[in-house]
């Protein structure tokens, strides 16, 4: 098969609005795998949803975190995925097992963890206020080094092949580190027009080509080509090869990406649920796609739904939900036969003479000179790759990624004691019984003989024990059961940064506290309100039996 015919011609972006995927708990961040059929949802109570995306169902739960999930990495392969939550912790789990391989401690809020796209030992991570860290899986770690020491809000990312980490800081200054050791190849200055300066909100680069976009808090999103910003060098002056924003409402983004193939620029917006789209090469704004009104806008993420063709894919966040857009597949049978004809309506089929005959008796025969070749070799084993999977440096994909989980078959109604082997287990000893049946009941009866005699001895040795002995022998009766299976203990490493602010809060919990007061605010005059009938008619009793008090004071008299 030939994957070129079978790619869709003209617009590549998503066009509709195609389903939401509810989590059960509150959505706050998401990311795709590198072939989008696997997609990680981290909820506000601690854990993450991993979505089969081919079938839209849930493929495993992850029980992460106490606190919110704050943001989420897929490693290259797909085994991996990295996890950070707002209580300063960042995990690494296994997706297949759904097992935590190792913890890290941090002791500042941390909004950003990416692995390395190449390097599966390494992750960069941006703690609150201070500068950006790349770890390895042992604990050691090196800080990216500053442009501005008074300038803490610091944004990172690996560039598409890890070869570069590029940072970003408050004050429009963006700088390109070598990954091995961290010495600086080239910086510039985002201005937004003679000497204003604009702070930097993310950096982002496209998986296909040599492109990143510079999300900037003046609203607009800015294209550059990272092989022009190096050719530069340390204080260099590349021009923007696009300049995106909404001249209409000057909107301020919530967060940018590029499509799979990076021709196309995604922006959410962060006043309301609103995705814009522009095509990259042009810079003109192909569509805008509106989710519901009134709900503020989380996160965007782009992906690319493996098939046949490939479809581009946005999955949104927004109130709690997951918004899936994506491009409606029209299916044209013209492609197949050029003949074919759609009717409305059923119409009587005329048969031309001679159609369904094997041989055109009427057909005068040519003698061909080239001979015929009628069983020709279709090879059907070789598998091409697919372009949108593969980098410009390989040539065939990954063939340990991990594409989808295994799931389990869920029993409505499992009886008590059930067990995945319970059949077998069960057969195993209908047979035995049934071999040595005489054995059996001599056994039971050498067991009730045993029993009567050692009854006394028993006793007396369990009246003498303390109730200690009896809780440890609990407990070892509780360890020895073989269902209740022993998790291996997480190792947990303590980053130890001795410039980053400890008493920081995290921006999410900032939000939902000051949600809280706003409610607690509203709901205080309420409650004074129902309070004054109530004094008033305490009053009116004490009244009324003040003068029940005196007219019987005065007949007594």
């Amino acid at each position: 098969m030939n994957l070129e015919l079978l790619e869709s011609f003209g617009q590549n972006f998503p066009e509709d609005f195609d389903g939401t995927l509810d989590c059960v708990s509150i959505a706050i961040t998401c990311a795709f795998n590198r072939q989008g059929t696997l997609l990680a949802v981290g909820c506000n109570d601690g854990r993450i949803v991993v979505w089969d995306f081919l079938t839209r169902g849930i493929a495993k739960f992850i029980n992460a975190h106490v606190h919110p999930v704050c943001s989420l990495s897929w490693n290259r392969n797909g085994h991996k995925l990295l996890s950070a939550a707002t209580d300063n912790t960042i995990a690494i789990w296994d997706v297949v097992s759904g097992e935590n391989d190792k913890v890290y401690r941090f002791p500042s809020p941390v909004l950003k963890v990416q692995w390395h796209p190449r390097n599966s030992n390494q992750f960069l991570v941006c703690p609150l206020k201070h500068a950006a860290v790349l770890m390895t899986l042992k604990g050691d770690h090196k800080i990216v080094p500053l442009d501005d020491e008074s300038d803490l809000n610091i944004i990172a990312s690996f560039d598409r092949r890890g070869r570069y980490i590029y940072t970003g800081n408050a004050k429009g200054r963006i700088l390109a580190f070598t990954a091995n050791n961290l010495e600086l190849a080239a910086s510039f200055r985002v201005t937004t027009g003679g000497l204003n300066t604009t702070a930097i909100k993310s950096i982002e680069f496209a998986r296909r080509g040599e492109c990143f976009l510079v999300n900037s808090a003046d609203r607009i999103i800015r294209v550059y080509e990272s092989r022009e910003v190096l050719t530069c060098g340390k204080d260099g002056e590349p021009e923007p090869m696009q300049k995106l924003q909404d001249l209409v409402n000057k909107t301020l983004w919530k967060k940018c990406c590029f499509s799979g193939d990076g021709e196309y620029i995604v922006a959410g917006s962060a006043r309301q649920h609103s995705l814009y789209i522009w095509e990259k090469a042009v810079g003109n704004l192909v569509k805008i796609l509106h989710g519901t009104k009134g709900e503020l806008l989380l996160d965007v993420v782009v992906g690319v739904e493996s098939g046949i063709p490939v479809r581009p894919i946005i999955a949104s966040i927004s109130s709690g939900l997951v918004s899936i857009w994506a491009q409606n597949q029209v299916e044209n049978w013209s492609a197949f036969a050029p003949d074919f004809k759609e009717l409305d309506e059923n119409v009587e089929y005329e048969e031309r003479e001679s159609e369904f005959d094997l041989e055109d008796e009427d057909k005068e025969k040519e003698e061909s000179k080239v001979p015929v070749e009628e069983d020709g070799e279709v090879d059907v084993w070789t598998v091409e790759p697919i372009q949108a999977f593969v980098s410009s440096d390989e040539e065939e994909e990954d063939e340990s990624a991990l594409l989808f989980l295994p799931v389990s078959p869920e029993v409505e109604e499992p009886e008590d004691g059930w067990s995945g082997n319970a059949e077998s287990g069960l057969q195993r000893q209908f047979t035995h019984a049934e071999d040595q049946p005489n054995a059996i009941s001599d056994k039971k009866r050498a067991q009730s003989s045993d029993s009567a005699t050692a009854g006394g001895e028993k006793r007396t040795r369990q009246s003498h024990e303390s109730p200690v002995s009896s809780d440890r022998k609990r407990g070892q009766t509780d360890n020895s059961n073989p269902s209740s299976g022993k998790k291996k203990k997480t190792k947990t490493v303590d980053v130890d940064l001795p410039d980053a602010p400890k008493d920081e809060i995290h921006p999410l919990l900032n939000v939902k506290k000051t949600q809280e007061k706003s409610h607690s605010k509203k709901a205080r005059p309420q409650k004074s309100k129902s309070s004054k009938p109530e004094k008033s008619r305490h009053k009116d009793r004490s009244s009324r039996t003040d003068d029940m008090n005196n007219e019987n004071s005065n007949a007594g008299s």
